[in-house]
């Protein structure tokens, strides 16, 4: 006869022992709370260059309304990490699904309101300061959000396909540039730019609420992932997980942050910058400004994808020496590009995006793979939104500056800088690390 009390520990090790979350429901979570919170994000981005300059910052000439608006744009950045420290120190020691359900409302609920606000005309002052406060939302959820994401991939990864995996959430980013430049590119189909600068804005940013309600739909039927579980059983969870990281961890949070630089200064140049230099010095119209993120995000879509193979197959420490060396190579091309009117437009944004996407279908995975499970959490979020502070947060604006009293070319050395930095990061890496 079997005694009850020490069967029920078995049958609950067995239950646990077999997976809960079947691979298509964890890469669909990965994926579409990532592709949410970066289309929100974008839609800042975008809406940052083509209407807020003017319906925020309107008592300004057109340069410092539009260096108004990327401060604002800027300020996520600065909010993400405070969002890693809170939502990482949950999301080690309550669990990933919960953070995460946690992380995708603060997001969202802080781009819904931002699509409601009433502007400069309506309120005055309050209204930049509004909008500011909503930004500081948006990077404090994103901040909890694409640190839980990668890690619901990567802990539920079979062996051997860690990268692939990881590139999932990754993919969100691709998706939500395509989704948020898309949205904006049919406004300017159905409407004038009177129409869009008026009520038409705000439409992508209060539709982002059905977005919403499919993310925590997925999210919730997911189930805490097997490596965390693991952590549970055996109590290896700290305290307080930041002081942990900060004790034990310190150089793998150094690299980190600035082996992700080049990866966020690339970006930003090829996005929130060209667009605005597109529209503002060149002078090409908006929907065609938005026709080239587009097709940059497709290109990035593409590399991404192709990224989470080739680092399972070639080590994801090569892919990333491979292609930040090609960016540095890429960055004496910048000025030229960008000089010689839109065919070197379109040439520019195809090589960036494509390398773009070969180094950030990585990253993610990357960052992770230094940390314990019981740190991994904050410490991957951590990693990433530092770098996001040091590389993107002020790209634009720098970019935009550096143009303006320097010249193109000098926009080119500051990617180039970037890029030798993150490869300096990456050598100094023990190879274990990557």
């Amino acid at each position: 006869m079997i005694d009850a009390t020490t069967a029920m520990p078995s049958a609950a090790a067995a239950q646990r022992a077999t997976p809960l979350n079947s691979p298509a429901r964890v890469l669909l979570a990965s994926l579409i709370g990532t592709t949410i919170e970066f289309f929100d994000f974008y839609v800042y981005a975008t809406a940052a260059v083509l209407v807020f300059p003017t319906l925020f910052f309107p008592n300004s000439d057109p340069t410092t309304a539009l260096l108004a608006s990327f401060a604002t744009f800027s300020i996520a950045f600065f909010a993400r990490p405070f969002g890693a420290i809170i939502f990482g120190h949950f999301g080690d020691r309550v669990g990933r699904k919960t953070t995460l359900v946690a992380a995708l409302l603060t997001m969202g609920i802080s781009t819904v309101v931002i699509g409601l606000l009433p502007t400069y005309a309506q309120i005055g002052v309050i209204a930049p300061l509004l909008l500011a406060l909503c930004r500081f939302g948006q990077g404090f959820g994103l901040g909890g959000e694409w640190g839980g994401a990668v890690l619901l991939a990567t802990e539920n990864a079979p062996e051997g396909k860690r990268s692939w995996y990881g590139m999932f959430p990754q993919f969100g980013a691709p998706l939500g540039l395509f989704l948020a430049s898309g949205a904006f590119w049919i406004l300017l189909h159905f409407m004038s730019q009177e129409a869009l600068l008026s009520w038409g804005w705000r439409i992508p940013f209060v539709a982002s609420i059905a977005l919403i309600g499919i993310g925590l739909w997925v999210r919730l039927s997911i189930t805490e992932t097997p490596e965390f579980q693991k952590a549970i059983d055996k109590a290896e969870r700290v305290a307080v997980p930041v002081v942990e990281l900060f004790r034990s961890h310190k150089m793998s949070l150094f690299l980190g942050t600035f082996m992700a630089l080049v990866t966020f200064v690339l970006f930003y140049i090829c996005s929130a910058y060209l667009l605005s230099y597109n529209v503002k010095v060149v002078g090409i119209s908006f929907l065609d400004a938005l026709a080239v993120q587009i097709y940059g995000s497709v290109l990035f879509g593409l590399t991404t994808v192709a990224a989470g193979k080739l680092g399972d197959r070639f080590g994801r420490r090569e892919l990333l020496i491979v292609s930040t060396i090609a960016v540095a190579v890429f960055s004496f091309a910048l000025g030229p590009l960008l000089s010689s009117g839109i065919v070197g437009i379109y040439v520019f944004i195809t090589a960036g995006m494509l390398l773009f996407g070969l180094n950030y279908g990585v990253i993610g995975t990357a960052l992770a793979a230094p940390f314990p499970t019981e740190v991994r959490y904050t410490g991957s979020s951590i990693t990433f939104n530092l770098a996001g502070i040091f590389g993107a947060s002020l790209a634009p604006y720098a970019a935009t500056w550096l143009q303006v009293n320097y010249g193109m070319a000098y926009v080119g050395y500051y990617l180039l800088a970037a890029s030798l930095v993150t490869l300096a990061c990456i050598f100094a890496a023990p190879k274990g690390d990557i």
